[in-house]
């Protein structure tokens, strides 16, 4: 099998002191980075995802703007596009990453395919380029970027194995859930860490 590294949203505003911090997202950050350190051989390809979103609109009803928001699809400004927030967290090490894809350019987006690289690619176009049969899925946030896109990437035909030690979700009850959801789609969930 010739296997992805799928990093998601390992960004400033997902972890801890964020504009939308998950507790655990620096120790996924770390993590993720030693990971990679003494895995980065079995992977044909390593891609990282970020939420890159406009700073001056809603970007189609994702931000809240000045109503409070729902946390299910209406959210504080998070991860605008050249600010500090949006960059990756400062533990990640991104010299091993092959391909860097930004999602949610002026609308709601959660699943690594829904964003493109910085030739306009989607990530399912570099998956077939490459001959990608199997994808590993490792970051932020277990219940919404991370299972969206798991479950993305099983119904492109890719053998999904999900790392528990190296998610991190906003909620343990919704994050359960979300692992229940994609073992029940097809996806290997492996209590896999650094």
């Amino acid at each position: 099998m010739t296997k992805a590294l799928f990093i998601i949203d390992v960004q400033n505003d997902f972890t801890e002191g964020g504009a939308l911090g998950v507790d655990g997202g620096a120790a996924v950050a770390a993590g993720v980075t030693e990971y990679l350190a003494a895995h980065r051989d079995e992977y044909e390809l390593v891609v990282a995802s970020r939420d890159w979103h406009d700073g001056d609109t809603d970007n189609g009803g994702h931000f809240a703007g000045d109503a409070a928001p729902d946390f299910v699809d209406t959210w504080p400004a998070h991860c605008v596009a050249g600010t500090p927030g949006a960059e990756y967290h400062p533990a990640l090490d991104v010299a091993g990453v092959d391909v860097h894809i930004r999602k949610g350019q002026g609308e709601p987006a959660y699943s690594i395919f829904e964003g493109t690289d910085e030739a306009g690619r989607g990530i399912a176009e570099i998956l077939a380029e490459r001959g990608i049969t199997g994808v590993d899925v490792v970051g932020i946030a277990t219940d919404y970027c991370v299972r969206q896109s798991a479950l993305d990437a099983l119904e492109h035909g890719q053998h999904v194995r999900v790392l528990t030690g190296l998610v991190a979700g906003v909620a343990p009850e919704s994050s359960e859930a979300a692992l229940a959801e994609l073992g029940h789609a097809g996806a290997e969930i492996v209590a896999a860490d650094a």
